[in-house]
């Protein structure tokens, strides 16, 4: 347990048995009534945002949320597997909590795996990952009305969209945020 007076950004909240992130926090002090704490709050699960009002001093239950670094060994059957490079033990994570992640996951990528009372909650992956492509239409020159680019499918499975000078067996560097072409990667 904690009171609001030690709120402070990255701090999870146990709200209503749902894990809650602190986004954004402000101390208020108006002239007249009690003091409050307006603060901004993430879903750890959903993504979710919401604002919620605090009265100063009230107690809140705190989360302990674990972020430990592991390594993607492989996927067995539904579940995708970790290990903790500190303990060497395996972790194996439901294909519901990596989700879309799953389109950039390589063999051997260090991920951050979030964890609480030993239930992974979700990954987070680096920004950028190089990944190979394995199967991508020649560029077509003058081909102009799709704005420049074409999909490829890269070596996970998961297809991006790349400019038309982009071949087949190339590397290239893609955002894990959003699926975004970055770059080619000269060997």
């Amino acid at each position: 347990m904690a009171t609001t007076n030690d709120l402070k950004n990255g701090l999870v909240l146990n709200l209503d048995g749902q894990l809650w992130t602190v986004v954004e926090f402000q101390h208020v002090k108006p002239g007249k009534g009690g003091a409050f704490v307006r603060t901004t709050l993430k879903n750890v699960l959903s993504g979710k945002v919401v604002d919620k009002t605090f009265n100063a001093g009230t107690k809140v239950e705190t989360a302990t949320v674990d972020k430990r670094t592991m390594t993607y060994l492989y996927k067995e059957g539904e579940d995708f597997v970790f290990m903790d490079g500190d303990t060497y033990d395996q972790v194996h994570v439901p294909n519901a909590v990596v989700g879309e992640a799953s389109d950039y996951l390589l063999d051997n990528a260090e991920v951050a795996i979030a964890v609480h009372e030993g239930a992974p909650l979700y990954i987070e992956l680096p920004t950028s990952v190089e990944l190979v492509i394995t199967y991508t239409e020649p560029g077509v020159q003058g081909d102009r009305a799709t704005g420049g680019t074409k999909p490829a499918t890269v070596e996970t499975g998961a297809e991006v969209q790349v400019p038309l000078f982009v071949t087949t067996g190339e590397k290239i560097k893609v955002d894990t945020r959003d699926g975004r072409y970055l770059g080619r990667i000269n060997a």
